[in-house]
């Protein structure tokens, strides 16, 4: 399958079958992530794997939506500010842009291997922050629900067209 192939496959899964993800499958996706690139390459992320029940139940605090209970295992991917470049011109530290490109090569990496993923951002970021006891200088980006699909949406989600999207200067 070609890259715009699997673009198009992608989308954001909200029911999950309570099978598990094969262990090579998830070693393969945060393989794909640590490959992500960064800004000068300092790779200012972390990812935390939630399989057991009881954290979970932590990582659904923050984000209480039932579709969002379905799924057999979290992604919760964090930014280290700390360890990221700075743009010297206006001071913005790149943590959150290197993070959620790793992110995406998460959610691609899980649709080439037949799973569904959702990335999350609307979340209470202080309370996960808190419930996964993260350091002052880490925090939350976005979790990501991983899993089997039972049911794929019936059509593609709308996209804007190219000439809507893009401009020649």
């Amino acid at each position: 399958m070609n890259f715009l192939e699997l673009s198009k496959q992608r989308y954001s899964a909200r029911n999950y079958s309570s099978n598990m993800i094969e262990q090579e499958k998830l070693d393969y996706i945060l393989e794909c992530a640590r490959f992500a690139p960064s800004a000068v390459n300092y790779q200012p992320w972390h990812f935390f794997i939630v399989k057991s029940d009881e954290q979970k139940l932590l990582v659904q605090q923050s984000y209480p939506r039932e579709w969002f209970t379905e799924a057999p295992l979290y992604i919760v991917v964090c930014a280290d500010s700390s360890i990221s470049w700075v743009r010297k011109s206006d001071h913005k530290n790149h943590s959150d842009i290197d993070a959620a490109i790793a992110t995406e090569h998460i959610c691609l990496a899980a649709t080439e291997q037949g799973l569904g993923s959702c990335w999350v951002c609307n979340f209470n970021s202080d309370m996960l922050k808190n419930n996964l006891h993260l350091a002052a200088n880490m925090y939350p980006v976005a979790i990501i629900s991983l899993g089997y699909v039972k049911q794929a949406p019936e059509k593609p989600s709308q996209r804007k067209a190219i000439t809507e999207i893009v401009s020649t200067l």
